[in-house]
């Protein structure tokens, strides 16, 4: 049952893509949402279960109110919902979810070095993200939305990704440079 729940989040996301009301940021707003049911982070990091769900934005918000409409009154367990949206790389503190935006390619190797020891989450849609180290990667393939995920990297931050989330999606390894 539970994966038929998944499987039809899923697929009702990707038919989103595909409406010409639905935008591919809201699409995206609702992968970010539901990432957080299919990953568990190290205790450490939920220690209190009432400590709201963080969903951070590095750089440019190409997702704009989409997010916030998205986990608007939404719940994990007891734990609400909270999107941060950073400007810079020393102001995240706090962050499950990190989607870290296009406007941060040309730093990307920086920001994955400088968060890789702590339970975050990374997802970007920015070119390569799977294999320069992230954990998913968004990737337009005909007018839906698809997942690459580097699961060298989410292991390496003690972040488990379902069973159920890596099935629909490509499991990439970092490329070596």
């Amino acid at each position: 049952m539970a994966l038929l729940k998944v499987v039809a989040t899923l697929m009702s996301a990707l038919l989103l893509v595909q409406s010409p009301r639905a935008s591919e940021y809201q699409v995206k707003a609702v992968f970010l949402f539901n990432f957080a049911q299919f990953v568990e982070w190290p205790a450490v990091a939920t220690a209190d279960p009432r400590t709201p769900v963080i969903i951070g934005i590095l750089g440019e918000d190409p997702l704009g109110a989409f997010l916030d409409e998205t986990v608007r009154g939404e719940r994990l367990g007891e734990r609400s919902f909270e999107i941060r949206r950073y400007r810079q790389l020393a102001d995240i503190d706090a962050c499950n979810i990190l989607f870290i935006s296009r406007s941060e390619n040309e730093r990307v190797g920086q920001i994955l070095a400088a968060v890789q020891n702590r339970p975050i989450l990374t997802v970007s849609d920015g070119d390569e993200f799977a294999q320069r180290g992230g954990m998913i990667q968004f990737v337009n393939d005909k007018n839906r939305i698809r997942l690459r995920i580097n699961l060298e990297a989410a292991q390496a931050a003690n972040v488990v990704i379902s069973s159920k989330l890596l099935r629909v999606a490509e499991i990439v390894r970092p490329s070596k440079r």
